[in-house]
């Protein structure tokens, strides 16, 4: 793809500033694309342009904006290959991972254009009540206007589209503010919805420092709702910001899967494989703590291992890498300390842990302490803790002994176990003979407790994204 530079995308424009950002692959270093960095002048006119478009958002039919949409839809297919080669630039994701991701994004707008057709109210039954008497009632879905989407590194494409689709399918207009280490796939988008009769100023990406346009975009009038993916410390300080906006919050898991003495072993090692070590487990749902019956343990350890060992570690552009580098050297370090900090609180290092620059060796910790931040905390890296457990009560007391509840995972044969456990966990979602980093694009996807509010997913982020309007006459 080469160092190529991209502007931001400011009411149907392409905007320049005098501030530069070199954005480098994070495995070596390599620059790999020139953006720039927004100031508040260019915040503003963004927030401008989503305002001065939203009424022709507002007014355009359902059809119309499915057509947009399936055009996006098209265009993404036809470059799928550049989309994954920037998605692998700029956050280091193997490419293979890369491909699936294009893939997905394409397939969640592709959902969001089936939403813009499902749009729909409801019929009330106004005479179920004495006083409905010779009334009737109808609620209808509006847009809310402008809304701020601020997405995250580690699926830079995917999870953006699963804001602007579910976005243009509802009639808002949008701001939308990337991280700063990925934001060329944003701007790849932009370009594509450019060419697909979007009006002018429906869809913006600024690009640069996430404290000043996060903060202005949060607190500016003219947004009516901001949708985020991120840290919990900077959900946190939106949700304190946002004042009486609409707010809809992912904000990463400490996901947990239980192994019951009948789980089948040989699906359930090389799907936690996938689900612990994809994208250098710097995925929201990638399995971080595992819970084996204590009959099956060794056994489970023993394979799980094993197969940890055969992940191939490597340069993101060969097809043949699994592992490759975390975003920053800095968060190679904080895991690398992370590590070391449950190694000598007891557990024992499996296997991995081993730092070279940014990337880290897929690491498996056996009986670390429930307080350590490798048990407790979100590690957005390769590390899964795997402890023993003796009854299914108290491996659920111990999934739910955590701040956060995104998605578990239960593999077991007995189906009235499965879903007493499902009934239990605290979690926003449950899968029953499947890994927790499981998701399709199409389901409701949020947590609970420090997980966040809401939930993707176009269908459910339609319906977070419009405001129900109740309309009655008298016959």
């Amino acid at each position: 793809m080469g160092c190529m530079e991209y502007p931001m995308y400011i009411g149907g424009n392409w905007v320049s500033t005098p501030d530069r950002q070199t954005i480098e692959l994070p495995y070596d270093g390599t620059p790999v694309a020139t953006v720039y960095r927004a100031s508040a002048e260019e915040v503003n006119n963004a927030i401008s342009a989503a305002a001065a478009a939203a009424p022709a958002m507002r007014e355009m039919s359902r059809d119309e904006r499915a057509t947009i949409l399936r055009r996006a839809y098209d265009k993404m297919l036809a470059a799928r290959e550049e989309l994954a080669m920037a998605v692998s630039n700029e956050c280091g994701k193997p490419i293979r991972e890369a491909r699936a991701e294009a893939d997905r994004a394409a397939q969640t707008i592709l959902f969001s254009a089936e939403e813009a057709h499902r749009l729909q109210g409801e019929i009330v039954p106004m005479d179920a009540s004495p006083g409905g008497k010779g009334r009737w009632g109808m609620t209808v879905r509006e847009p809310l206007g402008v809304i701020a989407a601020i997405t995250p590194f580690n699926f830079p494409l995917n999870l953006s589209t699963h804001k602007i689709g579910p976005a243009i399918a509802a009639g808002n207009a949008i701001v939308h503010k990337p991280a700063s280490a990925t934001p060329i796939s944003a701007l790849l988008m932009a370009r594509i919805f450019s060419e697909c009769g979007l009006p002018p100023g429906a869809l913006n990406v600024v690009t640069g420092p996430g404290g000043l346009i996060g903060d202005m975009l949060v607190m500016h009038p003219d947004v009516a709702m901001v949708t985020f993916t991120g840290s919990v410390d900077v959900g946190v300080r939106i949700r304190k910001l946002a004042g009486m906006k609409r707010v809809t919050l992912e904000l990463g898991g400490n996901a947990a899967l239980i192994l019951e003495e009948d789980a089948d072993l040989d699906v359930a090692v090389p799907r936690s494989v996938v689900g612990a070590y994809a994208h250098s487990g710097q995925v929201c749902i990638s399995i971080q703590r595992i819970f084996a019956h204590r009959k099956i343990r060794d056994e489970f350890l023993a394979h799980f291992v094993e197969a940890t060992r055969k992940l191939r570690i490597g340069h993101p552009r060969d097809p043949e890498t699994d592992i490759s580098s975390l975003i920053t050297m800095g968060e190679a370090e904080r895991v690398e300390s992370w590590i070391e900090e449950a190694r000598q609180a007891g557990a024992a290092v499996l296997t991995g842990g081993i730092r070279k620059r940014a990337t880290v060796e897929p690491t498996v910790l056996a009986e670390a302490p429930a307080g350590v931040r490798a048990s407790c905390r979100e590690v957005f890296g390769p590390v899964v803790v795997v402890n023993s457990y003796d009854t299914l009560d108290r491996a659920i007391e111990r999934v739910n002994d955590s701040d956060y509840g995104l998605q578990a995972g239960i593999y077991t044969r007995d189906m009235e176990r499965a879903f007493r456990a499902a009934r239990r966990i605290r979690t926003g979602g449950v899968h029953i003979n499947e890994v927790p980093a499981y998701r399709v694009d199409q389901m409701p996807y949020g947590g609970v407790k420090l997980s966040g509010t809401g939930r993707e997913g176009p269908r459910y982020a339609v319906e977070e994204m419009t405001e129900v309007k109740l309309i009655t006459w008298k016959v």
